[in-house]
Parts: C-alpha cells; sequence; structure tokens
C-alpha cells in the first residue's frame, strides 16, 4: 500500500511538472473545473496556454462529449487561472484517486482556490432549467470516497471536516456578484450519484426528501479532495433539466448540452466577475 501512495505521489509530481514547463513562469491562482456544456469559458481567457491530457504523460482522458479534454491557462482581467476543459467521472470507470488525480496537480501547481462547475438535474420543484445554483452543501448517495485509503499525511488530515466544504465568503461573493450583473442566483445542496443512468423517479424522491436540490454524477470527490489540501472551494451548478419524474419527458445528454448553451453568456460572466474578486 506503501508502495502505491509513493507511486500516486510520483504521478501527481510528475503530471504538474509537466505542466509547470508548459506553462512557463505562468503561475495560475485559481482553477476552475468546467462542466458538461460550459466549456467555452476557457476559449474567453486572455494569453491563453493550451495544455492537452493527451500530451501529458500518463495523463487519463476525457470520454464524456462535450469535455475538450485539456487544461487552459490565462488570464480573467488580471487574474491568472487555469481551467479544466473536461473532467473525470467515476462513472467512466476510473477510481476515485484518478478522478480526483487534477485536483492534487492543481494544488501542487500552487493554486489554492478552486471554482467547481457542474451540469445538474432540478430536483428542487422551484428551480427551472437553466438556473444556476451556488451549492451550499452536498450529499454523497454513492458510498464512495476518493479518500479511502492510507492518509496522504503530506496533503492533508486523516480526518477531513466537511462542514464548510463550499466556502461561506466565496458563496456570497457569487450571490453579491450576481446582483451586480442584474440576476440572482439559486442556492441549495448538490447530490452525488455515480451514474451513468439517470436516476429514477424514486429515487429523485428520495433525495428531495433527504434534502436534496439538484443531482449530479461529479463534483463531490473533487470537494473533498480540495478541502483534504486545504483549497477554498467554491460550487456552481449549472439546471439543465429537471431531474427524473418532474416532467413528462425523457432525459438526455443532448438535452443537457443544449441548455448549458443557453445559459453560457449568464454562467460565463458571473465566473469572471467571481474569479477576478477572489
Amino acid at each position: 500500500m506503501q508502495y502505491e501512495n509513493e507511486r500516486y505521489i510520483k504521478w501527481v509530481e510528475d503530471s504538474a511538472a509537466y505542466i509547470r514547463r508548459t506553462l512557463g513562469g505562468f503561475q495560475p491562482e485559481l482553477a476552475i473545473v468546467l462542466g458538461s456544456g460550459l466549456g467555452g469559458l476557457a476559449d474567453r481567457l486572455q494569453n491563453p496556454i493550451p495544455v492537452e491530457y493527451a500530451d501529458i504523460p500518463g495523463f487519463p482522458r476525457s470520454t464524456v462529449a462535450g469535455h475538450a479534454g485539456r487544461f487552459v491557462a490565462g488570464y480573467i482581467g488580471k487574474k491568472p487561472v487555469i481551467c479544466m476543459q473536461g473532467r473525470f467521472h467515476y462513472y467512466e470507470g476510473y477510481d476515485l484517486r484518478t478522478v480526483t488525480l487534477p485536483v492534487r496537480v492543481l494544488h501542487a501547481l500552487g493554486v489554492d482556490s478552486i471554482i467547481l462547475t457542474n451540469a445538474a438535474g432540478g430536483v428542487n420543484l422551484s428551480f427551472v432549467p437553466g438556473d444556476l445554483m451556488v451549492i451550499d452543501d452536498h450529499i454523497n448517495l454513492t458510498g464512495q470516497s476518493p479518500l479511502i485509503g492510507p492518509n496522504l499525511e503530506g496533503w492533508g488530515q486523516r480526518f477531513t471536516d466537511l462542514s464548510t466544504a463550499y466556502d461561506k465568503e466565496y458563496r456570497a461573493l457569487a450571490h453579491q456578484k450576481a446582483a451586480e450583473l442584474g440576476f440572482s442566483l439559486q442556492s441549495g445542496v448538490y447530490t452525488w450519484m455515480t451514474g451513468p443512468t439517470y436516476e429514477t423517479p424514486a429515487e429523485i424522491r428520495m433525495v428531495r426528501t433527504l434534502g436534496g436540490d439538484a443531482v449530479g454524477m461529479s463534483t463531490v470527490p473533487e470537494a473533498m479532495v480540495a478541502r483534504h489540501m486545504g483549497m477554498r472551494v467554491l460550487g456552481i451548478s449549472c439546471i439543465t433539466n429537471m431531474a427524473a419524474g418532474i416532467l413528462d419527458q425523457p432525459l438526455s445528454h443532448e438535452e443537457v448540452s443544449e441548455t448549458a448553451g443557453k445559459v453560457t453568456e449568464k454562467f460565463t460572466a458571473l465566473i469572471e466577475a467571481v474569479a477576478q474578486a477572489i
């Protein structure tokens, strides 16, 4: 097991070293993980430096439509940031250490704050597709954790406190910037399910009973690892569809991508405003 830890640490360090060489002297201060249909923000960075996942030795590949599969570093205003155009999911067959590898790598690059975005299904009946929801908290219904196994002592404590997994100041900042831009945000609890199937109507009723406002297949393991390493986290969900059983219509990835595309302008304006203020 110690050997596996050493291999994992080397994997993180080697990946970070390759990215650091590619970026030259550029030092990102903030990371942004872009969910399904939301990758266009990275195309707006000033002085962009792309780093393809495929070019990083041993790095995993994103297999999901709408995930470009690359880092893009650059500036939002004067803020040096690095974006992930495409993340990795548990349902793709990756173990959770691989799913969360990029967060470890970003921390190794010197990033101490991260914005995690996703496309999510609306469970709260007051939500409508196109809403943006600030994640106040999460529910993990997978029974899995990326922190299971020997603790990597140099990176964080054995028992990570998640009582404020999503930074209070960053959440307030998101609401403030949205108001300045002329719109409001929803707030709620994000529920992580493994996928790749969409949830059943009965499961969605369960999630609502438990207090979940949105449901999705990502974000939570990344938030757990980010907090393990002491990073500050802001989570934002784009409500791209109402979850199963709420509307009398089938669910599809195409609908998710289409709705995300419709709110690109609002989403981009919000993230750019928040990024510059962090």
